[in-house]
This record gives structure tokens, sequence and C-alpha cells, in this order.
């Protein structure tokens, strides 16, 4: 189905919306990481605004799609984007990461409504994900599990472990999505520990591959679509992101990957998003 013009341009406002948010709160809080909740937003965007079945009024809501994030660290732009979609006030954003928050530097399942685990050792956001699909292919549920992944986190074996056991049990109502992003907090991915092939890895261990542009709309809505109709194995969603996306200077820069603004950077920052946002509604 073609998304219409419209609606990409919906999408596409409230994607930018969340990424000033983001700016705001890291701000706010002093410490925290940008690069990829900024890279993240598009699709964080189109799943709670488009694709998931979910209801903030009814967070455990017994037929609702689960989202795993097992990349804890980009929670800003989960948090934001539960916030825009209604699970908590908008204004609750500017105490991430401060004494008492509900909004911890990794979420903490519990603390906030919509959070379906708690994450931070990456790696772990697979397995977890597996369990619940496995437990929804056992009482015939008709829900779907969403992974969220680091392509930095692909260095950690249980990840593999997680990968062989999908693809072994058919997890058809599994998607993984990884942020492929190229960063990981001490440099670029492929000289730290080299991914690649990434997609033949997991074709090998009985997955089906799409790779997208994370920031086009009508590609992540495609692959998600894709996925409902592949039976018999889990579906991975290969998403080239730019970290940091829509601020230059942060833009494929690893140092940003776990760095917050400081008032004349945010500043900066906002005026181009705002710059994007005046753009965007005179396309």
């Amino acid at each position: 189905m073609t998304l219409p013009d419209s609606a990409i341009k919906h999408l596409e406002l409230k994607a930018n919306e969340i990424r000033q948010d983001i700016i705001k709160m890291l701000l706010e809080a002093g410490s925290g990481h940008s690069a990829g909740p900024l890279g993240m937003a598009d699709i964080l965007t189109a799943l709670y605004f488009h694709i998931l079945h979910h209801n903030p009024h009814n967070p455990d809501l017994a037929d609702r799609d689960r989202l795993v994030l097992s990349n804890g660290h980009i929670c800003p732009v989960l948090y934001t984007t539960l916030a825009h979609s209604g699970y908590f006030p908008v204004s609750e954003l500017k105490t991430l990461r401060k004494l008492g928050t509900r909004l911890q530097g990794h979420p903490h399942r519990g603390s906030l409504p919509g959070l379906e685990t708690t994450s931070g050792p990456l790696g772990s956001g697979l397995s977890q994900s597996c369990g619940m699909a496995y437990v929804a292919k056992m009482d015939q549920k008709t829900w779907r599990v969403i992974c969220l992944m680091s392509d930095g986190e692909q260095e950690a074996g249980n990840t593999w472990e997680a990968v062989m056991f999908a693809g072994k049990n058919k997890l058809d109502n599994l998607v993984g999505v990884i942020d492929r992003n190229n960063i990981q907090i001490d440099g670029f991915t492929e000289d730290i520990m080299p991914l690649e092939p990434l997609k033949d890895k997991y074709e090998s261990f009985n997955w089906h591959v799409v790779d997208i542009d994370g920031h086009n709309f009508q590609s992540i809505h495609d692959a998600f679509d894709l996925a409902k109709t592949i039976h018999s194995k889990p579906t991975l969603i290969l998403a080239h992101t730019t970290p940091g996306k829509g601020v230059s200077f942060m833009e494929n820069k690893y140092e940003w990957h776990g760095k917050a603004p400081n008032k004349q950077e945010a500043e900066e920052a906002l005026t181009q998003l705002r710059h994007i946002e005046e753009a965007i509604r005179h396309a």
C-alpha cells in the first residue's frame, strides 16, 4: 500500500517534533545519548503512530504488539515517542536522568506505562523477544513482537544464541530491527569489530532479511507490512540510519554516541530542526 503524501507529511512532522524534544530533554539532563535517538526517531514514529497495535489508554492491552528496546541507551527516543503517543505527559520528559525520575538512563519495566522490559546490557533484548514470541505461538495469540537492536550489540554472543533460537523455532511473529548506523561509543563498527556481511549472517540462520532506508516512511511501512506475509521465519529489518539525523554537527559522528549537547549546541540543533520543520510544512 502506498502511503498518501498527507500521511507521510504528518509522520515527518511528528518525527521532527520528537527530535526537538530529544534535544531539549538531553540539555535538561546534562547527560545521555544523542546520536542513536535522533537516528531512530523516524522508525519509532512510524511504529507508534502507524504500525503497532497498542493503546496508550490501556497499556496492558492483552493483544497489544510488544516492543522491546534492546539498545536501552537510546531510550530518549522511546520516552519521547511514548509521551507524544499519550502514555504520560510530555512535560515529564524534562525529568530524564534526574533523582527519583520515572525516566531512568535505561528503561526500567514498571516505572513507566508502555515499557515491556528493563534494558541495559546489550545483547539481551533479542533473547527476551524470542521468549515473548514463543509464548505467543504456544498460546496461539496474534500479537507480534518487535525488537529494536543496535548494530554494535551484534558483537554480543548472546545475540546469536537468540538468532539461532528464533530461526530454529520459526518465530514468524518476531521482527528484529537493527539500527545500522555504523557507530558505537569508541568508533565505527567496521573498525572495532567488523559486522559485515550482516544480512548474509542472519539469512544463514533462517531469517528473512529486508534492507531499508530507516528514514523513508514508505520503506518502513512496506518492510513491516512484508513481515506479516513471511511464514515460518522471523524477519530482520536492516535499517540504515544516520546517527544524529537532522543536526549537521552530530550526523555520522561517533563522538555523539553517548554525549549530550550543551546550551549553545542545543540551540543550534533546535534551530536546524526548526528549519527542517518549515521545509516539511511548505513542501
